[in-house]
């Protein structure tokens, strides 16, 4: 039943019989169809495919980006991709700031570490993309310069696909232990509703056995 001053309920869940999801068409039945879903599947991962061929031989996921955590008390204990190592993290993993966003690092000028975990974080995650890191030479036809790598490196190398270096999900800490009989043969709902019972009752108790004694002593008082 409707109450208060509210809109009165009137939701339109058949839209999609008077002229498509969006209800533009006015006119005969209109069923909307997914027919196409196979083909769209396959230009999807057609244009995957172009794309990765587009910005090869660099990593399909874009740019590598730091570990930061996110903002405000409720979600500050969650860690996620931010938007950009600041210039003290390149500083201390001797990256320069202009050559990092050459080399499919990003940089967000506007960060500020707050901490040292923090900082040493991503400065490790820094120093192990650089390990990784195949760095090809600007011209194909030029001998590679110091930091790039060779032919033979060159030719082994294979597009990475994904986001480089992901943040792994830690998995839980969960305590296990063995159901013994003496587990099982315990109720603990019958425990805890006796507690509950107890606890409800302590006053009540406490004034019946008071009373007990009370009455106890005039009875005793009398017989005297």
């Amino acid at each position: 039943m409707v109450k208060h001053n509210n809109v009165i309920p009137n939701q339109h869940f058949h839209k999609k019989w008077a002229g498509g999801a969006n209800g533009s068409m006015r006119g005969p039945i209109h069923i909307v169809t997914w027919f196409h879903q196979a083909a769209q599947k396959k230009a999807r991962r057609l244009k995957r495919a172009e794309k990765a061929a587009k910005v090869s031989p660099r990593p399909t996921g874009g740019l590598l980006r730091p570990a930061v955590h996110c903002p405000t008390i409720k979600y500050n204990s969650k860690v996620r991709l931010g938007r950009g190592f600041t210039a003290e993290e390149l500083k201390a993993a001797k990256i320069p700031l202009k050559l990092a966003r050459t080399i499919g690092i990003a940089v967000d000028l506007r960060r500020v570490n707050k901490s040292a975990e923090s900082l040493a974080r991503n400065v490790a995650r820094l120093s192990e993309y650089k390990e990784k890191l195949v760095l090809f030479p600007k011209k194909k036809l030029s001998a590679p310069k110091k930091g790039e790598a060779s032919p033979a490196e060159q030719a082994a190398a294979t597009q990475y696909m994904g986001a480089p270096l992901p943040l792994a999900k830690a998995a839980p800490d969960v305590a296990s232990m063995k159901v013994t009989a003496e587990l099982k043969a315990t109720m603990c709902h019958s425990q805890i509703r006796v507690a509950r019972t107890d606890a409800k009752l302590v006053g009540l108790r406490a004034k019946a056995k008071k009373e007990k004694e009370e009455a106890e002593k005039e009875k005793k008082n009398k017989k005297k």
